[in-house]
């Protein structure tokens, strides 16, 4: 059996105010020729089908032509709910998608209760883990500590493998949540869940299936040969530049877990971060390449340049960000600011602010000329009064 397993799709995200459900589109029509080409059996969305709990009638006609083009490709699609998507909404209906091959778990319910899926080597028992909220579902399971995601996921992971011990068979578990081991991913996450911080979950508490197919992380990561993060298909941040997108083919034999093999998906549009001054950036020959990707300009200026998004637009036309990280910071000491304008007049103490607010820069020649102007008519308007 092929399975291949993905997350994290987030329909209907913005990225940078810009809408991507085109470009997810494509993506996720690049996915069912994959699904074709290599012959799979099984899809899994791992969580984070759409982006809010409250989708747009966009994303939900997104999500239908998506999921039936899969569909049509003869493929089971087993999808989960993630922090982002409202269970309700999402498993609506989920009885008739259910007849139609497309069986979404949202339930904390049904945790044991699995989708199976037949090979030549008997049964494959595929089991979702819905996004967890442990407030929300500890009144139901008094006899249980459900105080953290943890928590949560172990009693899920309880309930799965006791009924893995009935069927028998090989078994797959879909679970969206932050697996302890994921190094360097805190950047990745899409959103913390818990309100003082993430929520980390035992990477040792998916042991006794034979794949643990994770969403919440939105780039690659393998924890153990059977324990994976597959990312977003889409580039939803620039912290994710240069990270592949795709999926994993999981293979399964009689034994269990035969094999994995990343695939890749198409990138509609690179992202580059770019760093230096406005004018090297305008300039310089060495940015031709990324003219046309989603770019973040860090500009390195003294002082930040005046309508700089608008300037670097004419040169990247979808620079979607820009940050001021000056290159020098001036010293202003110890004193305060009240301390360096002591004694000073009118004049003197502008340029001070403008020096204190520009990064050491005061006043020009042209604006000190306007400056005297302005405080000569101030005075002059003070003593006719």
């Amino acid at each position: 059996m092929r399975i291949l397993h993905t997350s994290d799709w987030h329909i209907g995200r913005t990225f940078h105010g810009h809408p991507t459900l085109g470009a997810l589109e494509g993506v996720l029509e690049a996915l069912t020729e994959i699904v074709r080409e290599q012959s799979i059996d099984v899809v899994i969305v791992a969580g984070d089908v759409f982006d809010s709990a409250t989708p747009s009638a966009d994303a939900y006609r997104l999500l239908t032509r998506s999921l039936t083009r899969l569909r049509e490709t003869g493929v089971v699609i087993v999808a989960t709910s993630g922090n982002h998507d409202s269970a309700a909404r999402l498993g609506f209906q989920s009885e008739f998608a259910r007849l139609a091959g497309i069986h979404v778990l949202t339930s904390d319910e049904t945790l044991d209760v699995p989708v199976t899926v037949d090979d030549d080597s008997g049964p494959v028992h595929i089991y979702g883990i819905p996004y967890l909220e442990p407030a929300l579902i500890r009144h139901r399971y008094p006899d249980e500590t459900l105080r953290t995601q943890a928590d949560a996921v172990a009693f899920a992971m309880r309930r799965v493998r006791a009924d893995v011990d009935e069927r028998g068979g090989r078994s797959v578990v879909a679970s969206h949540c932050f697996a302890q081991g994921v190094a360097d991913a805190a950047s990745d996450v899409e959103r913390d869940i818990t309100s003082g911080g993430i929520d980390l979950v035992p990477a040792n508490v998916f042991e006794g299936v034979d794949y643990a197919a994770l969403g919440h992380i939105h780039g690659r990561a393998r924890l153990t040969d059977s324990i994976r993060y597959s990312g977003a298909p889409l580039h939803y941040s620039f912290s994710e530049a240069g990270k592949p997108r795709g999926g994993w083919i999981v293979d399964l034999d009689a034994r269990g877990l035969a094999g994995v093999e990343w695939v890749d998906l198409p990138i509609p549009r690179r992202l580059s971060v770019v760093t230096g001054t406005l004018e090297e950036l305008l300039t310089d020959d060495a940015y031709a390449d990324v003219e046309d990707d989603w770019v973040s300009a860090v500009l390195t200026d003294t002082v930040r340049p005046i309508d700089g998004m608008r300037k670097l637009q004419r040169r990247f036309a979808h620079c979607a960000a820009m940050v001021h990280e000056p290159a020098v910071v001036a010293d202003h000491g110890e004193r305060t600011y009240a301390q360096r304008v002591q004694g000073k007049s009118d004049s003197e103490v502008v340029d001070e602010f403008l020096s204190y607010v520009r990064n050491g820069q005061g006043a020009s020649d042209a604006e000190s000329e306007i400056i005297g102007e302005a405080i000569a008519e101030l005075r002059a308007a003070e003593a006719s009064a």
